[in-house]
């Protein structure tokens, strides 16, 4: 915290953003302004909400320095960027950015509010650096209603790659590097994100869907056709990483394509093992590379959902009930940070001289544990219990009240 204090125009936001960052890292079963606010020994939640809403202190440079927090811990030369989106399912329709929308979190087509993220993956460890909301059309196209949740003036309507395309550029502008950029279907196939790559000279390794076409010296063909072609020899066996349960071992095949530009550019395909299922990549790098480089910038995708099931599980970045932007925009920032602690913690404690053999390295969830119960340690008697219970209470009794009178008018 002490790294971003001057981002604060006064003493008490800054505490209180640390005490908000605490309560992000504690075990509340909930995490939001009324427990956060309780747990950290706060007399109502005003003061919190008023940090997510009001306070004068600036995310976005927070969001740099979070950014330079994680890159000098876990820099790596040859790290990768991946970007990749998570939906939060909401209700109503007040939220800022939520509409009806395919969400992977779910699975489906749900009410929910998506946003892209911008991840640092090394060999040390990997943690977010960057965000952006993804505002659909149906918002930007209603300026009140754009208005109402306090987006700025000057944001208009971003694809998700369009919104990925920006966060690299901020990351390189800031004077960091990365070798490689990894990314789902969605930002694989579109081609103005590809040629922003290159033109930054990074090399990607992007999946496609199956019926991507592919030209090579003897035309254009679909991903999947020329996977048919291949010999049983152009297979390699080879591991994506390591996973829970070990080695995550695939077949995989590399054919040079023909496509026009600088580079290297090749098509990468992937073989499930027991399945047969097929997975495809367009790559592209300044110089030849081996396979064995594209597979692992390829495996460092999955990084991303461990990043995303962490963040959510221990820091609370999905658990933000609040409607306008600014406050969407500090709850994350302020998320990503508690879980940048953690993983950057994590990384420190495995550089260390290896501990006992019977004892597996710290994990994120033990260092949680740690912190909070050794050097936290919140501690609150019965009168603030019982403060906050009547707080509570009343609180509800005006919203039971206020509802009855709105349902009493609509009848009328």
């Amino acid at each position: 915290m002490g790294r971003m204090a001057g981002r604060f125009a006064r003493v008490e936001p800054r505490r209180r953003a640390g005490r908000l960052v605490q309560g992000l890292l504690s075990d509340l079963p909930r995490k939001n302004c009324w427990t956060i606010a309780e747990w950290a020994g706060e007399a109502t939640p005003h003061g919190m909400q008023h940090l997510l809403c009001r306070a004068s202190w600036d995310a976005d440079a927070v969001r740099d320095d979070v950014r330079d927090y994680v890159v000098e811990h876990l820099h790596d030369e040859m790290a990768v960027l991946v970007f990749d989106e998570t939906g939060d399912v909401k209700k109503g329709t007040h939220t800022v950015g939520v509409q009806r929308q395919y969400t992977g979190t779910a699975g489906r087509i749900e009410n929910s509010q998506v946003a892209v993220y911008l991840l640092y993956a090394g060999l040390r460890g990997h943690a977010a650096v960057d965000r952006e909301l993804y505002i659909p059309r149906s918002w930007t196209t209603d300026p009140d209603r754009c208005q109402a949740a306090g987006i700025p003036e000057e944001r208009a309507f971003a694809t998700k790659p369009e919104l990925a395309t920006a966060m690299i550029e901020r990351f390189l502008d800031a004077g960091h590097r990365a070798a490689w950029v990894a990314g789902d279907e969605v930002y694989g196939g579109n081609p103005k994100l590809r040629s922003a790559l290159e033109a930054c000279g990074l090399g990607y390794v992007l999946a496609v869907a199956c019926s991507a076409e592919v030209a090579t010296g003897a035309g254009k063909f679909r991903a999947d056709a020329l996977a048919g072609k291949l010999p049983r020899r152009a297979w390699q066996k080879l591991s994506a990483g390591a996973g829970a349960k070990g080695h995550r071992f695939y077949d995989w095949a590399v054919i040079d394509t023909a496509d026009p530009g600088s580079g290297h550019r090749q098509l990468l395909i992937r073989r499930n093992r027991h399945t047969g299922e097929l997975a495809y990549y367009r790559c592209h790098s300044p110089q030849t590379v081996p396979l064995t480089t594209l597979v692992r910038v390829a495996g460092s995708r999955w990084r991303v959902e461990e990043t995303f099931q962490s963040g959510k599980g221990l820091a609370g970045l999905d658990e933000h009930q609040v409607r306008r932007f600014a406050s969407w925009t500090r709850w994350v920032t302020l998320a990503m940070l508690a879980h940048a602690f953690l993983a950057v913690v994590r990384a420190d404690e495995h550089g260390r001289t290896p501990g006992p053999a019977d004892l597996i390295p710290l994990t994120c969830n033990e260092i949680q544990r740690l912190f909070i119960t050794l050097v936290v340690q919140p501690f609150h008697d019965a009168a603030h219990r019982l403060g906050w219970s009547t707080w509570r209470r009343r609180h509800q009794a005006r919203a039971r009240t206020s509802h009855y009178r709105r349902q009493a008018v609509s009848q009328t």
